[in-house]
């Protein structure tokens, strides 16, 4: 299995390195891709030296498989000429995810959609991950009616420049910003770019995707993202109204038994999911789990995950995996 990592130097291909090794994923050949300042440089993986090579190196090269973490612009103008050369093309960008001609992803709740003609697959968006695993067995139970959701992300969400510029801030030196306003000691309610509506880009990745991932276009989402000066990991507010009624031990089981979620929710020791504790784990992690006392059939949940991970590196391995496992490469 000859796989090749597009964007290899950066903080998603750098995860996304680390995933394939701990998982043993069944490598052959690696094919470690950056842009063209970065070619010819050095990288290590698993004891082993690799040369950077550039996107028409690794399109000759006809890797099996590639996975994309090089930003939107690339993957449009590069995925397609990878999945016209037989390419499996795993994209963790946003640039495909609305296409309506590609599958948008999450292994545990709809790789089974996936067939060999898929040769450009969209990972989702790391907020709507998290979110979607946790609702995922309680719609199935009790159908979604509307989801509020109001999100908490840590600053490597946006990248390296914005994990400096808090770190900066902590050191009290002045440096770049990411961000139009000091992130340390803030909260600023703007994820990426504002739209006509009024709502930012991330905002209505939560609301859209959803409903793609789930085939349903039977319920609604409405988002606040908000940037805190937390290094990694995000954390969601979400409030879920159903059509049915819910047992509160029912939906703690539900989410205990569902693959890839930790429930951690016991007020009586302080038990609850915080980001600290989610960093470098795979796992979503699921708590404050309660009803909403002023509206019927609704429930309040805490939902955090390390955004790197699960929200980005390790859902495009799992994809990758599936791919291999069910022979669609």
């Amino acid at each position: 299995m000859k796989v090749a990592v597009v964007g290899a130097t950066g903080m998603v291909g750098e995860v996304m390195l680390k995933v394939l090794a701990e998982r043993n994923f069944p490598l052959t050949e690696l094919l470690l891709v950056a842009s063209e300042r970065s070619v010819g440089k050095k990288l290590m993986f698993q004891g082993k030296e690799h040369t950077l090579i550039g996107l028409q190196t690794a399109l000759e090269a006809k890797p099996d498989i590639a996975v994309f973490s090089a930003g939107g612009d690339t993957s449009i103008e590069w995925a397609p000429k990878f999945a016209s050369a037989g390419i499996t093309v795993i994209d963790n960008s946003s640039a495909w995810r609305m296409d309506p001609s590609k599958k948008l992803i999450v292994p545990e709740i709809n790789a089974q959609e996936l067939t060999k003609e898929d040769k450009i697959i969209a990972s989702p968006n790391c907020s709507t991950i998290q979110m979607v695993l946790a609702l995922s067995p309680l719609h199935k139970k009790y159908k979604m009616k509307r989801v509020v959701v109001s999100t908490y992300q840590s600053v490597s969400g946006t990248g390296v420049k914005a994990v400096q510029q808090l770190e900066n801030e902590i050191a009290g030196v002045q440096g770049e910003m990411a961000y139009p306003y000091p992130i340390g000691k803030n909260a600023l309610p703007h994820c990426d770019v504002f739209l006509e509506n009024g709502y930012t880009k991330e905002e209505m990745k939560l609301a859209q995707e959803p409903l793609k991932i789930f085939n349903d276009q039977s319920f609604s989402v409405t988002a606040t993202a908000v940037r805190i000066p937390t290094s990694g990991g995000h954390s969601e507010s979400v409030n879920v109204e159903f059509e049915n009624d819910f047992d509160l031990s029912e939906v703690r089981k539900m989410l205990s038994e569902t693959k890839g979620i930790v429930v951690q929710d016991n007020p009586d020791t302080n038990t609850y999911p915080m980001p600290i504790y989610a960093h470098d784990k795979d796992d979503v992690f699921v708590g404050r789990i309660r009803r909403d006392e002023t509206q019927a059939n609704t429930l309040n949940m805490w939902i955090v995950a390390d955004n790197l991970r699960k929200g980005a590196a390790t859902n495009v391995i799992q994809i990758a995996e599936y791919l291999v496992e069910n022979s669609l490469v």
